[in-house]
């Protein structure tokens, strides 16, 4: 019977850290799904590179981590009594976050980004990063529209 109080309290505790980790955001002014005002350009696609952008790991704990800990908390519980359980529950939250921990790391790889440098009809140059250039290449004519090249 107090295993299952203890089970039961554990699932409320982790439930409660989990949703601390999420997070509130207000819309603001440039949240706004269509902008007030459409700038558009034109011009010449000048240089394409790939850019490596930056993970945005902080280093810190992250959910993987939380519920790879909690849940190998849970499992180590399971098994023995005594002082053995309580072993293995240390054991199972520790190895359950050391593998949370390593699955956050997987899915925060660094992404490829596209600069595409633009000379504009007007003579100014333009720099737009986009995640794809679909079927742009050096010297196509396009038009930027929102913070992006399109081909016309």
């Amino acid at each position: 019977m107090k295993a299952n109080h203890v089970l039961a309290a554990t699932v409320i505790a982790a439930s409660s850290l989990l949703t601390a980790c999420g997070t509130t955001t207000t819309p603001t002014a440039s949240s706004q799904p269509y902008p007030a005002t459409v700038s558009t350009s034109y011009g010449v696609v000048d240089s394409i590179q790939i850019v490596n952008t930056a993970s945005t790991s902080s280093g810190g704990i992250g959910a993987g981590t939380v519920v790879g800990g909690v849940v190998g908390g849970l499992l180590g519980n399971q098994v023995g009594s005594g002082t053995g359980r309580t072993a293995a529950t240390a054991a199972g939250a520790v190895g359950g976050a050391v593998a949370g921990h390593e699955v956050d790391k997987r899915r925060q790889q660094p992404a490829s980004m596209y600069q595409v440098g633009v000379r504009l009809d007007n003579g100014s140059y333009q720099t737009v990063m986009q995640d794809s250039v679909a079927d742009l290449s050096v010297g196509n004519r396009v038009r930027i529209e929102n913070g992006r090249a399109y081909r016309y």
